[in-house]
């Protein structure tokens, strides 16, 4: 693998970091003006997020090259996390192989964004960042048929939707099957950028491909900022990866191959070219926002002091059913009342475990329902604070607009709205479907409990979708569950290592 250790970089070529991240801007500047130079991030620092490295404190971290992560040959998406704030996907068929992987090879070098320019100083990061990933079916049609070691990749997420516990008939004809071959990600913060680098594709790449769907995502607006449509601050709680990041309070440390594949703690034999990339989860996820709404004020619950309004109780019962108020304020350290300087602190807002000096872990609870979302798709103490392998990277962005007042006013969804959803992990087995279905939709997990959790109330599937815990006067009481959150579909892509796309997939 034709790595360069960006230590050895700085040591011996330290002008050379000034000027790495412009070539990936080379397509587009040349339209935009040569002058062009980006003067902000290109990534979003959402309140309540834990903040990214720098690529000095990432080398710093590591006294020898030995134990340095490939960050420059990693591609950016996957360790960022939910920090987008435009973002689209473009979905494709590959139509002619032959002439696909020779624009490909031509393009990665320079357009292709690593995880070291998304952390590099703004004047060195691209108008926009473009990774890519491919599915089975994909690397197949490119006459890439090694066994990258993940079953659920070969078969696709058409194939196992039902286990997942989707319903088929709400999924878009573009996802049912196995013909969406890649994805292209373009991330930005301004619309004419997106536009310009996707019309860049599509002249590059001509008729060698065609385009099977381009979903658009971007950050909510204002203070709704970095939280999803329900109003929950997200992507607050991914686990640090040795290497990358240090661990916040709280936050979950995980070796580097639990997200990389070929990398210290992924223990599935792989190709050597595969070293360095991850396994990427796309799924649509509609969110039924209004409906919603009414659920939770319909069924508004009371606090121990039982002086809530209708309002206050709905917030109330929706902050149990996620397990943090919207502030991103998390329920075990604040159960009573939100506390948004709680939540914009990621310094505090992970520290927690759901265990208490005098409480139960078996039976207690007051502070977070067992059922609750964060709970359930990261149990903490109720597996003794133990559990790594099952970790993932979370770097989804909302798609569709606000709320408009007919909505609200009709307690019904008429615009298609929700979470452009993306996982990152070295095994989609331990990773997104071990959350999915032995988690949220297993209704005695967490086990050992002296009540059966229920379904995870937001994106828990099951039949019946029961679950227990939200009202904490009564933690006996169950209650039966909409959905809120309908799969449209999606698919399984591997993102490959830059030297990967160049030296094994477009050679």
């Amino acid at each position: 693998m034709r790595f360069i250790s960006l230590l050895g970089i700085f040591l011996a070529f330290p002008a050379l970091n000034c000027a790495a991240g412009a070539v990936h801007d080379g397509l587009v500047r040349h339209k935009l003006g040569k002058g062009t130079v980006r003067k902000t991030p290109l990534l979003a620092a959402f309140t309540g997020h834990p903040q990214l490295p720098t690529l000095q404190q990432i080398l710093g971290m590591h006294p020898t090259q030995s134990t340095l992560l490939s960050i420059d040959n990693i591609q950016g998406d996957i360790l960022v996390g939910m920090k987008k704030q435009k973002e689209r996907f473009v979905f494709f068929h590959v139509n002619n192989a032959a002439e696909f992987k020779s624009v490909l090879k031509a393009y990665t070098p320079t357009n292709i964004t690593s995880a070291s320019t998304l952390v590099s100083p703004a004047s060195d990061q691209p108008l926009a960042f473009v990774n890519i990933a491919f599915s089975h079916t994909g690397l197949s049609t490119l006459d890439i048929n090694d066994n990258l070691g993940d079953s659920n990749f070969v078969s696709g997420q058409f194939a196992g939707a039902s286990r997942l516990g989707d319903d088929t008939a709400t999924w878009e004809p573009t996802f049912k099957g196995t013909d969406i071959h890649g994805v292209f990600l373009i991330g930005t913060d301004k619309d004419e950028y997106l536009e310009t680098y996707t019309g860049d594709l599509k002249t590059l790449f001509g008729s060698s491909w065609s385009v099977s769907l381009t979903l658009d995502a971007a950050a909510r607006p204002g203070a709704e900022a970095g939280h999803e449509h329900f109003g929950f601050l997200d992507g607050i709680s991914n686990p640090a990866v040795v290497g990358f990041n240090n661990p916040l309070p709280g936050q979950t440390s995980v070796p580097p191959g639990i997200i990389l594949t070929g990398n210290t703690g992924d223990r599935t034999n792989r190709p050597a070219w595969a070293k360095d990339g991850s396994f990427m989860v796309f799924r649509k996820l509609k969110q039924l926002v209004p409906e919603f709404n009414k659920w939770t004020l319909d069924n508004a619950i009371q606090n121990r002091a039982g002086n809530l309004t209708i309002q206050e109780g709905a917030e109330f019962l929706s902050a149990r059913m996620i397990g943090r108020w919207k502030s991103g304020a998390p329920i075990d350290v604040a159960p009573e009342a939100d506390d948004p300087a709680l939540g914009a602190d990621p310094n505090r807002n992970n520290n927690f475990d759901y265990a208490h000096p005098g409480s139960s872990l078996a039976s207690d609870q007051t502070n977070c329902p067992f059922s609750a979302h964060l709970r359930k798709v990261n149990p903490r103490a109720d597996q003794g604070n133990t559990n790594t392998v099952n970790h993932a990277i979370r770097a989804g962005t909302p798609y569709g607009p606000e709320v408009s007042d007919d909505e609200a006013n009709s307690n019904s969804t008429q615009t298609d709205r929700g979470l452009a959803f993306v996982m990152y992990q070295s095994n989609i087995a331990n990773g997104f479907r071990f959350q999915q279905v032995n988690w949220a939709n297993t209704a005695d997990f967490p086990a050992g409990k002296n009540v059966t959790p229920g379904i995870e109330p937001i994106i828990g599937q099951g039949s019946p979708r029961v679950a227990s815990g939200l009202d904490p006067l009564d933690s006996t009481k169950t209650y039966t569950l909409p959905n809120f959150v309908v799969s449209n579909g999606g698919e399984y892509f591997f993102v490959p290592s830059i030297s990967a796309i160049t030296d094994k997939i477009a050679a």
